[in-house]
């Protein structure tokens, strides 16, 4: 049975509203509690006049990533105070230096694989997802997917799924149980309409890949001049607690590559509106597949930029590429 974003939305506030008017009766110090219980029990009236949600000054809706990040907002940005313009270029250039700290090495090189990718976001934060782990056992596992919506809402979610994969990896288990357990608490921990595409793989010193992909774009198996697609075996993270997934299992030879991406790259557009497409990656990456992942990345970079024809990017963008040098 779908649930209203309103109805979860109204009873986080009632609990946040019970949380403080808890700790407003056993404090000494008040006034901020009393405060901030002020702005809970104003929301909640917005929510019963249907009124939440807009800007108080313009009344037009308020940016659906900042009401995200934070459900007590009032005001659209183009109405919030310059104290409160700094404060908050203050908190994304903050959220955007700690997105980077997550993000793995670069030039990586673990038991006979050699890994490259690039990440860039659109605006000050990302929604999509890369990491790559090593074992002590000599596994390897890599992870790219993308979170639903954008801003800092998203780059939250992202956080939340570095967090939830960087603690169930050591656990070993199977990977669609490993996916299996994640997809679980990020559906039991996020709104309903949170949502992640994602590849999980784990690449075994012996060449051995296992790979699922959870509604995610089909990574591409490049092996002489062929190019193989590997479907989504799963509907994407989060959609329901119980989700099932099943995995793929790869042999890669010598010089191998496994190349994964976010629809930043493929549904890129130029000035007439067209999109970049599977179909030209494929060709491209064809073409390329003798190249090291550096400059296989490099060379797919040159290819869509020159598709873009000097638009603006207006999506988060990951590319990784994973060769097999044993």
């Amino acid at each position: 049975m779908a649930i209203s974003i309103d109805s979860v939305l109204r009873e986080q506030l009632r609990a946040r509203h019970q949380k403080l008017e808890a700790a407003v009766a056993t404090l000494e110090d008040k006034a901020e509690l009393t405060r901030l219980l002020a702005e809970v029990d104003a929301a909640l009236k917005r929510l019963e006049r249907g009124s939440y949600g807009l800007c108080e000054v313009c009344h037009e809706p308020i940016e659906s990533e900042r009401l995200m990040a934070d459900p007590l907002a009032q005001f659209c940005l183009d109405h919030l105070t310059s104290a409160q313009q700094g404060a908050l270029k203050e908190a994304l250039a903050l959220a955007s230096e700690i997105q980077r700290g997550l993000l793995p090495e670069q030039n990586f090189h673990f038991c006979g694989w050699e890994v490259a990718y690039h990440y860039e976001s659109a605006g000050p934060v990302s929604g999509d997802y890369c990491d790559l782990v090593r074992t002590d056992e000599g596994d390897l596992y890599f992870i790219v997917g993308d979170v639903s919506g954008k801003g800092v809402a998203a780059s939250m979610l992202m956080a939340h799924l570095h967090a939830m994969f960087r603690a169930l990896i050591p656990v070993g288990l199977p990977l669609n149980q490993l996916v299996e357990r994640a997809s679980r608490v990020f559906c039991e921990s996020t709104l309903p309409m949170h949502y992640a595409t994602i590849v999980c793989g784990k690449a075994a010193s012996s060449g051995e890949i296992e790979i699922c992909n959870a509604g995610h774009l089909p990574p591409l198996l490049l092996s002489d001049d062929q190019v193989t697609c590997v479907e989504a075996t799963g509907l994407p993270l989060g959609l329901f607690c119980n989700e099932q997934f099943s995995v793929t299992k790869l042999q890669l030879a010598s010089a191998n590559t496994l190349f994964l991406y976010t629809d930043g790259f493929s549904e890129t557009r130029d000035v007439t509106g067209a999109e970049y497409g599977r179909e030209r990656l494929s060709r491209l990456v064809s073409k390329s597949y003798a190249l090291a992942p550096r400059s296989l990345i490099s060379v797919c970079l040159e290819d869509l930029t020159d598709f873009r024809t000097g638009l603006p990017r207006i999506d988060d963008l990951t590319v990784m590429a994973i060769r097999r040098v044993g």
